[in-house]
């Protein structure tokens, strides 16, 4: 089958043509089966073919397929608006939009925090990913390949260092960037939000400073400042529970979903504080294939299977056993590119690095290679592309995962 129709600027991590999946597992078009530990990146939290999001689908195609909700409103959409909002852990009153993607909700966050503060500068993070599209591209904390070739990006947008103990930043090192960010480049008065990941994806899960975090809550209300938590890759249990700004202590007043919402079918949202998402004038927000039905129904259907107790046991059991046997390679001296740990909960990457304490970015893409041929899909993350990110759906069966760690160790043995 030929990819001559396909854009070469897109760029394919592993060069195989999938066929079907089913939790944890893929088989490429040869009959080849994988264990999946890319998940969609991120998409796929409960797995390939969910039953229960495969039976909502199937349930609502054969009701309404689309419907655009401006045009005329339809119950999945506004089903899934009340579940999702009181899914939301915060204590006050929400309200929101469904998007097609985190992207989309990124974008419409940012008119919404337009009309409400009639302020345009943005405070990013250095490491920070939020999207393609040309204004979430000045968000992200990366030039390559993302800015390259696309010229002048929407703006004002400034970028401060991303406080974490995954990328030995401290918050005071953070804070004294801030101090002089508007010292020297813009009034903080002049601010109408930040955007931060409570883990940094992209970046290689990198975990906030909670120490941090707080400061900058307590910064955002003094300054009237509106604080977006962007949580397109670290929600939906991705770390445990069902959003990684928890275990932060702070409540954001937007919050960005996308990616594991509806169990792999197209959709996002933004949701937030009720009077900030009501400001923009009718028609302000909106969209044609916003809400889709059968996205709605298939979410549904996700927040069904994602109990606390289900994510608190999924998390666990992640947490576990990724845990315990990177501290066994570490002390079995594995490997000498084997790197730190990142993340938290079940959101956790695994640092190549070189015996000089430098990327070992080309180790990363030998073990890809090495890692695909034994049957098992990585996904590489962090600035220098020297980050593993372990992203396998949090329903995968404990034999499963451990046979994936398993190949993950013999290849990462294999390094040179």
């Amino acid at each position: 089958m030929s990819r001559e129709t396909i854009s070469q600027s897109i760029s394919i991590v592993h060069p195989i043509s999938l066929s079907h999946g089913r939790n944890a597992e893929v088989w490429d078009t040869t009959g080849k089966r994988y264990i999946d530990f890319v998940g969609g990146i991120g998409v796929l939290n409960l797995g390939h073919c969910h039953p229960g999001v495969v039976a909502a689908i199937r349930e609502q195609a054969t009701k309404l397929t689309h419907y655009a909700f401006n045009a005329a409103p339809h119950t999945p959409y506004i089903e899934l608006m009340d579940r999702l909002t009181r899914f939301i852990p915060v204590d006050y009153a929400v309200s929101g939009m469904l998007t097609n993607s985190g992207a989309e909700a990124a974008e419409n966050a940012l008119k919404i925090v337009r009309g409400a503060t009639g302020r345009t500068a943005v405070i990013a993070f250095d490491g920070a990913f939020h999207g393609r599209t040309l204004a979430t591209l000045n968000l992200n904390g990366k030039v390559a390949p993302y800015k390259q070739k696309v010229g002048v990006l929407p703006g004002p947008v400034y970028h401060l260092p991303y406080p974490s103990a995954d990328n030995g930043v401290s918050c005071a090192e953070a804070l004294k960037a801030m101090d002089r960010l508007f010292s020297v480049e813009i009034d903080v008065n002049d601010v109408a939000c930040f955007i931060i990941e409570p883990v940094q994806g992209e970046a290689g899960f990198l975990a906030l400073d909670i120490e941090f975090a707080q400061a900058l809550r307590r910064l955002c209300d003094e300054k009237n400042i509106l604080l977006i938590a962007d949580e397109i890759q670290s929600g939906f249990g991705r770390t445990g529970q069902r959003f990684a700004f928890s275990r932060l202590g702070i409540e954001p007043d937007l919050i960005l979903l996308g990616k594991s919402i509806a169990g792999g079918v197209p959709l996002g949202a933004v949701v937030g504080r009720k009077a900030l998402m009501d400001n923009l004038p009718k028609g302000g927000l909106g969209g044609t294939y916003s809400g889709n039905p059968i996205a709605c129904a298939a979410a549904l259907a996700t927040l069904d299977a994602m109990t606390d107790e289900h994510l608190q046991d999924w998390g666990s059991q992640h947490e576990e056993a990724i845990v315990g046997r990177y501290e066994a390679w570490r002390s079995q001296h594995l490997s000498p590119y084997l790197g730190r740990l990142t993340g938290v909960g079940a959101m956790r990457g695994i640092e190549l690095t070189s015996p000089d304490g430098t990327p070992a970015s080309q180790q990363l893409t030998q073990l890809l290679s090495l890692a695909r041929d034994a049957g098992l899909l990585l996904m590489p993350s962090g600035k220098s592309r020297h980050i593993i990110r372990l992203l396998a759906p949090l329903t995968i069966e404990p034999a499963v995962l451990e046979e994936g760690l398993d190949i993950l160790q013999a290849c990462l043995q294999q390094l040179v």
